[in-house]
Order: C-alpha cells, then sequence, then structure tokens
C-alpha cells in the first residue's frame, strides 16, 4: 500500500556534499534514497524541509515521500537505520496526511550555530564549532540582532549571487548566549535563504568585534548586495536544530 511518509533524521554533516542528491558525489538525501529504494524495491524519491550546505549537520531534518510498503513505522525505522552509514541516524518515521509535504508544510526553522572561544583545543568538538581567536562583545551582537528580526529583503545576506526568487524571509528570534567556552546564535524563522545563517553569524561576528556599527544593519539590509555583509561563518558550526509545522 502506498502512503506518505514524514521521516526526521539526524546527521553529521562533515563528509557529505551537502543534503540534496547530486550525481557522483556523496549526499545525505542520496544515501536516503538508496536505502528506501532497496528496502522497497523501487525508485524512491524525497523532498527535504531544507538543503543543508556541505558540512552543516542536523539533529532534526524532516523529509517527507511515498513509500509502497506493508512495513511498520519502527520496523521502517530499523531497517533504514540498520542500513544507514553511522552518521546517519533516523529519529522518527510516521503515516502523515496525504498533502503534507516536508519543505511546503513547514511554517519555522530554527538553527543553531556554535563557536567557541576558549584557549583549550575542542579536540572533541572540533567538527561542530568554529574556533573564534577572541571573545566578541555579546551586548553590541545583540543590539544588532534586533535590527534584524521580523521581516525583512535578506538579499545582502544570500549566498547566491544568481537567486532568482523574493529574497524577503522573516526572522521570529535570534537569541545570541554565552555559555563557558561555548557561544551559541540561535536563529528561528519562517525560512532561511542560502548560506544566510552562516552570513548572518559571520556579520554579527564582526561587530561583536567592533567592526561593524549594530545600527548599520539596517543599511545592510538596504543595499542589497552581498558585498554590504560580513563573512560567511564556516559550514561545521551549523545545525539544524528542528522543523516546525
Amino acid at each position: 500500500m502506498i502512503q506518505n511518509y514524514k521521516i526526521t533524521i539526524a546527521y553529521d554533516g562533515s563528509r557529505y556534499h551537502g543534503f540534496e542528491a547530486k550525481p557522483d558525489v556523496d549526499t545525505i538525501q542520496g544515501r536516503i534514497e538508496n536505502v528506501l529504494s532497496r528496502m522497497t524495491d523501487t525508485r524512491v524519491m524525497t523532498v527535504g524541509a531544507g538543503r543543508t550546505d556541505a558540512g552543516v549537520h542536523a539533529r532534526a531534518m524532516v523529509i517527507s515521500c511515498k513509500l509502497d510498503t506493508e512495513m511498520s513505522e519502527d520496523d521502517i525505522m530499523d531497517y533504514m537505520n540498520t542500513y544507514l552509514p553511522e552518521d546517519i541516524g533516523v529519529i522518527d518515521v510516521k503515516v502523515a496526511g496525504e498533502r503534507f509535504h516536508a519543505r511546503f508544510s513547514a511554517v519555522g526553522k530554527v538553527y543553531l550555530y556554535t563557536c567557541y572561544v576558549g584557549k583549550e583545543k575542542p579536540v572533541f568538538d572540533r567538527k561542530y564549532v568554529w574556533c573564534l581567536d577572541k571573545v566578541p562583545d555579546v551586548k553590541l551582537m545583540r543590539r544588532a540582532a534586533e535590527h534584524l528580526v521580523g521581516e525583512h529583503d535578506f538579499k545582502s545576506f544570500c549566498g547566491n549571487k544568481n537567486f532568482k526568487k523574493s529574497t524577503v524571509k522573516k526572522i521570529f528570534d535570534i537569541e545570541i548566549m554565552r555559555k563557558n567556552d561555548y557561544l551559541y546564535l540561535r536563529f528561528h524563522g519562517k525560512g532561511f535563504l542560502q548560506n544566510m545563517v552562516r552570513i548572518l553569524t559571520g556579520t554579527l561576528l564582526e561587530v561583536g568585534y567592533g567592526n561593524i556599527s549594530p545600527d548599520a544593519m539596517e543599511d545592510i539590509l538596504k543595499a542589497g548586495a552581498r558585498t554590504a555583509a560580513g563573512p560567511t561563518a564556516p559550514a561545521k558550526g551549523l545545525c539544524l536544530m528542528k522543523v516546525e509545522y
């Protein structure tokens, strides 16, 4: 019986060329589709809630797909976890409504960017944090973040200069937290452009270093040019934490 499924996965993106399936390179989606196709003995196509860049991680990416199987939800999860590599895990499988679409049904996403500001090398966290040379001023960063919350044209924060669709996005909240040797930037929004969270992070850190004024965010937004914003933070510090429906 063919049914629509909602599958939640976690992955370490370190060795993959991003989430989206591409020919001749190793991707998260490609691995998942191969396992599901093997399980059902038919070609399975999946839809992801988003397309994380190469090196970006996820604790709760959601995919949807049609599967022709009599297997239970638990059996599907067990099968996938048996045949997927150790750095990709299935954490939930549910039969979804016929109209459920992992991308278009989503109403919000939460990303977390992690920086390390300690003196010791973060040996065991090295694949998941951006090591900063100095400690930024969190108060300045928070002031700048206030200008970015709400609905704006984020073209200056888009990494794809050939992007043709609307660059207007809505950010619900930005939290910046220091906990011991770690600095966390949490972004909650309706959706994000390519590289947007990483460029926001790089720009906010430049504010924290005193290189950009917190009040300059409005001018950067108005500029509509990638060159107006700060650098793109490395992929490894970024993790998709949650997709909301």
